[in-house]
């Protein structure tokens, strides 16, 4: 199956199955903004649950906090991001469509990649088990041709970010001949920045009013509570702090669902540490952090870091996660190491000193930063990639689940009489009304058994419990597994201890203790 095919059914079915909602649908929707539903809402919350553990609770010099949105103004100027928080765009003059100079550019050098890996895969598929791709990479003609072809233009593309250069940048897509999506043109405008912080005013008079921003990123909530912190937590160099919140970006070029939003959330980390140990830091987040996506296992070959072409104004290293979606490898978390730029700055602006004593070495100084930052929507995104799943049945029918790690899972497990008579359905509410104090739970007795358990495969849910006559006799129930489909018959007294071991976040989190 194509993967755009793959990517608008996920989306359908995250509309059919209570995921994803577009913002104000009845009002014909709200571009790049989307609600997430009653199933949707149990999966981000466990997904934030899962990071907000293996920070705070794995690490015991990680706190959190919750800053507010609003903040004040001057901190942004401090940031850099009233003057730098910039996107280059370009407009095709045909369609009338705007873009990302440098995504359109990022999509071109992927098309290269896709050529190469069709030639490695075709080969592959020659020389069966006596293929060596290490070997075909380096020395077949049409592999090096495209790989020497994307080096070149990849080199100039890191150089115009560097030097931001927005002429060459719309010179590469010229020389590219990269076209318009829409209109198959490639009569392009010049490249342009924008700003892409929402302002709005605060204040009871117009012309008492405080213009203020809706805050780009959670990050400085952080770094402007750093000694509030330190002071009242007590706390000592290294240490961190977490916190999971919403954000806000005017993107212009908004697309691929919940991908790239205007309103999303954040899960950041910032790490304080000693100047001179930050990169030695910026590698052990970097490796735990990618221990973390693949502990839900997916597949370690889903995952691989991207460092950066170019590197932020206040950043000496810095990678991206990415995962492969349907529309490519794309970025889910950003790991940076900011160095001091943040506390100076806002010791700057702010006028206050804005330093750590270190007992140890006998000084004041600013400590350095290195930052892990995750998109919660990405992260859903890529989650719900990795779990759909489509699979022919015997008689030709289509089964459609959701692999989801048991963890995460909106329900854990549904609770299905067989039959609503004969007093079935009345011991399967018996069993509802003890179990759900322990998981997320879901009851049904709508449909044949077929059609029940296709709803909770669609929905990721990974165990059920039929309740029958024997159910009645013997005081036991079937357990059908999702993954499998296979049937076990156990004791409804055994039913929540089960369960609860093969749901509960402790599986996940050992994982990254070891």
């Amino acid at each position: 199956m194509a993967q755009d095919d793959v990517f608008k059914k996920l989306v359908s079915h995250c509309k059919e199955y209570g995921f994803v909602f577009q913002s104000s649908e009845i009002y014909d929707g709200l571009s790049a903004v989307y609600d997430y539903g009653q199933m949707g809402v149990e999966l981000k919350n466990n997904i934030k649950k899962y990071w907000w553990d293996s920070m705070v609770l794995l690490h015991e010099n990680v706190v959190g906090i919750d800053s507010a949105i609003f903040m004040h103004p001057t901190i942004w100027k401090a940031s850099g991001h009233v003057d730098a928080f910039n996107d280059p765009l370009i407009d095709n003059k045909d369609s009338k469509k705007r873009y990302r100079a440098d995504v359109l550019i990022e999509d071109h050098l992927a098309k290269y990649d896709e050529k190469i890996g069709k030639e490695v895969q075709k080969a592959a598929k020659r020389f069966g088990d006596q293929f060596d791709e290490a070997m075909f990479r380096e020395t077949n003609p049409r592999v090096q041709e495209n790989l020497q072809k994307r080096d070149e233009i990849h080199a100039r593309f890191a150089k115009a970010l560097n030097d931001n250069n927005l002429e060459d940048l719309r010179q590469i897509i010229l020389d590219c001949e990269i076209v318009c999506p829409i209109s198959g043109t490639r009569n392009w405008t010049e490249v342009r920045q924008f700003n892409l912080m929402f302002s709005t005013e605060m204040g009871s008079t117009a012309d008492g009013a405080m213009k203020v921003y809706l805050r780009p990123e959670t990050a400085q909530g952080i770094f402007v509570n750093f000694l509030n912190v330190q002071k009242t937590g007590r706390m000592k160099i290294p240490f961190g702090i977490a916190q999971i919140g919403k954000a806000f970006r005017n993107e212009i070029v908004a697309r691929q669902f919940i991908f790239r939003m205007r309103e999303f959330e954040q899960m950041e980390m910032q790490f304080f540490v000693a100047p001179g140990e930050e990169l030695q830091w910026f590698e052990h987040w970097k490796q735990f952090r990618m221990k973390w996506h693949q502990a839900l296992g997916f597949g370690a070959e889903k995952y691989r870091f991207h460092d950066h072409d170019k590197l932020a104004h206040y950043a000496n290293a810095a990678t991206d996660v990415e995962f492969e979606m349907p529309f490519g490898f794309k970025e889910v978390e950003g790991i940076h190491s900011r160095t001091d730029f943040d506390l100076s700055q806002h010791e700057k602006y702010s006028g206050k000193k804005i330093q750590y004593f270190d007992p140890e070495q006998g000084k004041s100084y600013v400590p350095y930063v290195v930052e892990t930052s995750i998109g919660v929507d990405r992260m859903f995104l890529s989650i719900l990639a990795g779990s759909y799943h489509e699979e022919i049945l015997e008689r030709g029918e289509i089964r459609v689940l959701l692999k989801l790690p048991p963890t995460l899972a909106p329900v854990k497990l549904a609770i299905l009489p067989l039959v609503k008579k004969d007093g079935l359905a009345e011991k399967a509410r018996e069993i509802m009304d003890d179990l759900k104090f322990s998981f997320a739970c879901q009851y049904d007795e709508k449909d044949s058994i077929g059609k029940r358990y296709r709803r909770q495969d669609a929905i990721g849910t990974p165990f059920c419990a039929t309740i029958d006559h024997q159910t009645l006799e013997d005081n036991t129930v079937t357990i059908r597994y999702r993954d499998t489909m296979e049937q076990e018959r156990v004791s409804i007294d055994s039913l929540q201890q089960t369960i609860s071991e093969k749901t509960d976040m402790k599986n996940l989190l050992k994982q990254l203790a070891v």
